[in-house]
């Protein structure tokens, strides 16, 4: 009934769900109704943190999209699989056009998740690998090509700055460009 559209969260610290619920045209009054209902309950949930609605905009969507934070995945999992979650996703179902879909995440998984959401994860060791590999060579070779830039620029010497500096650079590249490459090139392995 309430599965997710991945795989399950990793056993990290915090872990957070992305519920998009599209709600039907003549309905969005008794789904916000139905929001007031569940909100105060799973904000009551242990380990609960952090949630965020984004509401459709009027005439142009009709997908509801809730974003909720909590301490622990485990946490997170007792909300989503909960009798009292199950009971109002089936008080809501005849509202949505499309039924509850959602997606968990935690840790470093959005690293190596294409955008398809129902792709699988990587199992942990091959993240880490993976993950290790690609750091490595540019820990190695940013922070010599890095700091006399900084020096040339006039920054002055300040080893806090400094890893500010290469960390955000390493990160940077990671995210953006070295990681989407690198699990594409390696996707066949990485996934099996």
């Amino acid at each position: 009934m309430n599965t997710p559209t991945t795989a399950d969260a990793l056993c990290y610290e915090g872990a957070t769900v992305v519920i998009s619920h599209r709600v039907r045209g003549d309905r969005h009054g008794e789904y916000e109704a139905w929001v007031e209902e569940i909100a105060p309950l799973c904000k009551a949930s242990p380990g609960h943190l952090d949630w965020h609605m984004v509401r459709p905009i009027p005439s142009l969507t009709e997908t509801y999209t809730v974003i909720t934070r909590f301490d622990t995945s485990e946490h997170l999992r007792q909300w989503m699989d909960s009798e009292t979650r199950a009971r109002l996703i089936d008080k809501v179902s005849p509202l949505l056009v499309k039924g509850d879909d959602y997606r968990i995440s935690s840790g470093l998984e959005f690293l190596f998740t294409p955008a398809d959401s129902k792709a699988k994860v990587p199992i942990r060791w091959k993240q880490f690998l993976v993950t290790w590999s690609a750091i490595f060579p540019l820990v190695t070779i940013l922070p010599p090509l890095l700091i006399p830039m900084l020096r040339t620029l006039g920054i002055p010497q300040n080893h806090y700055l400094d890893m500010l500096i290469v960390t955000g650079t390493v990160v940077a590249l990671m995210v953006y460009i070295i990681m989407p490459r690198y699990t594409k090139l390696i996707r066949r392995w990485l996934f099996s």
